[in-house]
Order: C-alpha cells, then sequence, then structure tokens
C-alpha cells in the first residue's frame, strides 16, 4: 500500500509537470512576438542612427566642433546600447525556441542539430534556474566545445533534456557541498563536448559531494531520489540513460569519488 501511495504521489507530480510543461510554452510563444518587435526596432533605430549621423555631417560647417563631437559620442553610445539590446533579445528569442523544441518536437525524430549550441543553451538555462530557486548559489562553468563540430542527427529535444538533468543534478551537487564547507570552497562544473572514434562525447564533471555506493547502485532506479521532498521526482537519471541508450544507441557512463565530485559522460554514434 505504501508503493502505491508513493506511485500515486509521483504520478501527481508528473502530470503537474505535464501541466507546467504546457504553460511554459504557451508563455514562450507569446513572448517571442514582443522580442521580435523590440530586435527589429533596434535595427531601425541603428539604421536611423546611421542617418543622423550623414546629416551632421552634411552640416558640419554649421554646427561648433565640441557640439558635433558630443553628438557623435552620443550617437555611438546609443548605437552600442541598441547593438547590446539586439544581442540579449536575440539570445533570448534562441532560449525560447529551445524550449519550444523541448515541448513541441516530434517524438524520437532525429534532426541534424547544432550540438554545441544545445549543450551551452542548457547549461546555462540550468544555471539561472538553480540561481532563481536557491538564494545565493553560484558556480564557475569551464566549457570547451570543439571547433567547427559539423551538425549531427540527435533528437534535440531528447537531448537537451539529457543535458539539463544532468548539469541539474551538478549544481545540487555543488550546492550541496557549499552548504557544507562554506567559504572555503570553489564550486566548478566543467562541459567538454567533441567528437571521438566517430563518436559524439559529451561530458559534466562537477567538484561537490560524489556518490555513496548506495546511491552509484540505485541511481537509474524510477523514483529513487537523494534530494528532499519538492526538489526531485527521482526519474531523471532513468529518463537521461533511456535518451542517450535506448533512442540515441549510446552509453551512458558515470565516474564519482565521495566527497570530490562525479562525471557523467554521454557517448553517442554519430549517425550519417
Amino acid at each position: 500500500m505504501n508503493e502505491i501511495e508513493q506511485l500515486k504521489e509521483q504520478l501527481q507530480k508528473q502530470e503537474k509537470l505535464a501541466s507546467l510543461g504546457l504553460l511554459s510554452a504557451g508563455i514562450a510563444h507569446e513572448i517571442q512576438n514582443p522580442l521580435n518587435f523590440v530586435i527589429n526596432f533596434s535595427k531601425m533605430t541603428n539604421k536611423l542612427l546611421d542617418d543622423l549621423t550623414a546629416v551632421v555631417e552634411d552640416n558640419a560647417d554649421h554646427m561648433p566642433e565640441s557640439d558635433r563631437e558630443d553628438l557623435y559620442d552620443i550617437v555611438a553610445d546609443i548605437k552600442e546600447n541598441m547593438t547590446q539590446i539586439k544581442e540579449n533579445g536575440e539570445r533570448a528569442v534562441s532560449i525560447i525556441q529551445g524550449i519550444l523544441l523541448v515541448s513541441r518536437g516530434k517524438e524520437n525524430e532525429f534532426l541534424p542539430s547544432d550540438i554545441c549550441h544545445i549543450v551551452k543553451e542548457y547549461t546555462h538555462l540550468s544555471y539561472h534556474a538553480m540561481r532563481a530557486n536557491y538564494q545565493g548559489f553560484n558556480v564557475t562553468i569551464h566549457e570547451q566545445y570543439q571547433d567547427n563540430m559539423p551538425q549531427m542527427m540527435v533528437i534535440p529535444q531528447d537531448l537537451s533534456r539529457a543535458v539539463l538533468n544532468v548539469m541539474n543534478n551538478a549544481c545540487y551537487a555543488v550546492w550541496r557541498k557549499a552548504q557544507e564547507i562554506g567559504n572555503d570552497y570553489t564550486p566548478e562544473i566543467s562541459i567538454n563536448v567533441a567528437t571521438q572514434d566517430n563518436n559524439l562525447v559529451i561530458s559534466i564533471t562537477d567538484n561537490g559531494e560524489g556518490m555513496s555506493d548506495e546511491v552509484q547502485q540505485r541511481l537509474f532506479e524510477n523514483f529513487f531520489t537523494t534530494k528532499p521532498i519538492g526538489h526531485g521526482t527521482g526519474l531523471g537519471m532513468s529518463i537521461t540513460r533511456d535518451i542517450i541508450e535506448n533512442k540515441h544507441g549510446g552509453k551512458l557512463t558515470f565516474n564519482t569519488t565521495l566527497g570530490q565530485g562525479t562525471t557523467f559522460t554521454f557517448t553517442i554514434p554519430i549517425k550519417k
């Protein structure tokens, strides 16, 4: 009876998460439209500033030199600000498109994908989500991406989910260790994406609290979690292994030392 009650509780959580996923997809879609206006108007403003500069140059003889120089400086500052608005707006659109991809992607559909972009986006999504939910959280992230990596055939919404699951666990592990040790500890997570022997290899390494023998043995059990109630469903790692091994025909491995940290590695055959 206890197991049945636990299963009911977990299913209720999953139903709630599914509803939140649908809601987030709707919010993401609605946010994307005004963001497009922000980006387009920033581009238009840059063009207007070019026109203004041309007008000033045409009438340079009628303006004091000091006023002209001040005007050029103001225009340059505004153009720099508009460039920052455009770049950050485009980044926000990119994040939203990733959320929509996870929510709406066709099940088990392999698509040519920019792996480095997926890993980078979901690494930082996890980081910012952790900062939003755990006061004072911070971590140094070291990223290494292979140069000129071609697009690869993967199920992008599933691979992004796998990266997010492992990154969430890495963030939580370094946060827990920081709570225990305090200022003498510097949380760090390293991300590496490369190809090796006709495989795509993605590794996520943290210097967190590591895993005990019991946790290692039960890591992929459904509903097993070391997090307190409300902080984890116990399904993340079993889903991640299914994504990497069953859907992509790869291998999910880990190496951990209690008290020192953990490395998770995705090894996925490159599909032509």
